[in-house]
């Protein structure tokens, strides 16, 4: 069975990557799923071959803007990685999720993200969704130390990092 936390990752990996990546063992939940429809949005090819994925990717840097929001339905993983990957383009881009997913604050990835130079233009009181971040013309790399355990906002920060010059440190 496929690892939920590699499945999420593997999509936008491989959305973000130059070329084509394979993708076999992805955990096929709805949560994961939406993290695939997310990458789509913002320009990523993914299509099912039999048991295998194919993404061709966008390249490092070259997301696109989504045309409307991304919808994250219950994947909290799949938003709080996402908020990462995207926050540092200069670009605005809107997450929205279910009642559940919408009650959780997402303060703990915004917080980095905003000493990055991320704007979080609208979000509903406490960091809950629906929210809509717009990225910087030049990312600010920092160093970060995750006050509490957590892979989501260590890997958000990782993941910002990729679109942000110099060295960003977790």
């Amino acid at each position: 069975p496929g690892d939920k936390s590699i499945s999420h990752r593997s999509f936008m990996f491989g959305g973000l990557a130059s070329g084509e990546t394979r993708i076999t063992g992805l955990l096929e939940g709805e949560d994961v799923m939406r993290t695939g429809a997310a990458m789509k949005a913002m320009g990523a090819h993914i299509e099912k071959h039999g048991a295998e994925w194919v993404i061709r990717g966008t390249g490092n840097g070259a997301l696109l803007q989504p045309e409307g929001p991304l919808d994250f339905g219950n994947a909290g993983t799949g938003s709080r990685l996402t908020m990462g990957l995207v926050g540092t383009y200069d670009m605005e881009t809107t997450f929205i999720g279910d009642a559940s997913l919408s009650g959780r604050p997402m303060g703990r990835v915004l917080e980095p993200l905003r000493q990055m130079g991320v704007q979080v233009l609208r979000a509903t009181p406490g960091d809950r969704m629906p929210i809509t971040l717009h990225g910087p013309k030049h990312a600010a790399p920092i160093t970060y130390r995750v006050p509490m355990a957590s892979a989501q906002v260590k890997s958000a920060v990782l993941l910002a990092g990729l679109n942000t010059p110099g060295i960003t440190t977790v």
